[in-house]
């Protein structure tokens, strides 16, 4: 994709040949910055953080920050320490330990003196495939805005409204995105869309990752608060929503980001689908039932009881908006039954969350390896 008309990805090598590089997301929408990573210790604090997130390209900088460990001590308790370090940042992202675990896998049979270029080796590898990966999502999920179209007409409207959650952009990625790659395939392609972004509170990755991101490419967006979404449907402004995940249970339970749970619920009362787009190593075919066994992430209260903007003066600041006296619960994800789920938008096809859809994914995603 492109920030101010130039090609960017959200994570690469820097020149010195080892330094990693990532977009400091933390300073969006008001700063555009990178980050130089050079130790492990660099990566699983940008992880956790959250300089870095969505979880593509968490996996990516976890397997990255392996290769910053392998130039330390390339050995397999050096490796396994950094794995025990990284794992631990993010607990419901399953592209985490999805991307490690290959990592070490591809790793253990290596010679020791030659770990370090391999494992940068792995690690680009697994970038390119990420990729290639988004970019397939969007062509398998084009087709279905395209379909939305004819609905929007039926509503007298002529722009395809579409209503997207957090942020699983370019940014959440390599590059591309998972729901946002099939609106930048749509927007190139010409079609009439309108994308109403969700503030995505408490960090409002919505308002200022998703706004942003969509910005730089053109495309036309409005942001909402979190609790629009309902009526936005309900006035038939909606033609269809497209969320992320991360992590999706064998079942086709989705966790994704607070508050996808509410604007499924209303795409199903008002009759909209409801698509979720994700790679195939976001589901976790361990987990049999997502709402009972995917683990939630609570995170630091203060992500509630503080928000970040910009003043008047045009400083960037922080303050609190929440009494000092009241107690702050921070649940980051929530799941969304598959019920909910109209369909699964992988780099392999669009598939059902029924029992028979989801067969036929793990048997496609099983061809694809």
């Amino acid at each position: 994709m492109k920030v101010h008309g130039v090609e960017t990805r959200t994570i690469g090598v820097a020149d010195d040949g080892f330094t990693v590089e990532v977009i400091d997301q933390t300073r969006l929408p008001f700063e555009f910055t990178t980050v130089a990573l050079k130790t492990v210790d660099d990566a699983a604090r940008a992880i956790r953080e959250m300089q870095v997130r969505g979880a593509p390209l968490i996996g990516v900088t976890a397997a990255y920050g392996l290769c910053l460990q392998a130039r330390l001590d390339p050995s397999d308790a050096g490796l396994d320490a950094a794995y025990a370090d990284l794992i631990a940042t993010r607990p419901t992202a399953v592209n985490l330990r999805w991307a490690l675990d290959r990592m070490l896998l591809k790793l253990r049979p290596v010679p020791i003196s030659e770990r370090v270029d391999a494992a940068y080796a792995a690690a680009a590898e697994l970038a390119e495939e990420d990729v290639a990966t988004c970019r397939a999502i969007g062509d398998h999920g084009l087709p279905l805005i395209a379909a939305a179209e004819s609905f929007a007409r039926d509503r007298g409207r002529d722009v395809i409204g579409l209503l997207t959650h957090c942020n699983a952009g370019w940014l959440a990625t390599v590059d591309w995105g998972t729901a946002l790659a099939p609106v930048y395939r749509a927007q190139d392609e010409g079609l009439p869309i309108h994308v109403w972004v969700d503030e995505t509170r408490p960090r409002n990755q919505g308002a200022s990752l998703t706004a942003w991101e969509l910005a730089q490419h053109g495309v036309p967006h409005t942001v909402i608060a979190d609790n629009t979404g309902g009526h936005l449907m309900q006035k038939g402004l909606v033609d269809l929503c497209i969320t992320g995940s991360d992590r999706t249970a064998a079942n086709g339970d989705v966790c994704n980001k607070i508050g996808t749970y509410l604007k499924a619920l209303a795409a199903y009362d008002n009759g909209i689908p409801f698509y979720v787009a994700l790679p195939c190593s976001t589901i976790d075919w361990e987990i049999a039932d997502g709402c009972a066994e995917i683990p939630i992430e609570e995170r630091d209260g203060q992500e509630m009881s503080r928000v970040a903007g910009m003043d008047e003066s045009g400083k960037v600041t922080r303050v609190q908006v929440v009494a000092s006296e009241s107690a702050v619960a921070n649940y980051a994800f929530d799941v969304t039954p598959a019920r909910l789920v109209t369909s699964l938008i992988t780099e392999c096809g669009v598939f059902s969350t029924s029992v028979s859809g989801m067969r036929e994914l793990y048997a496609a995603r099983t061809r694809e390896e």
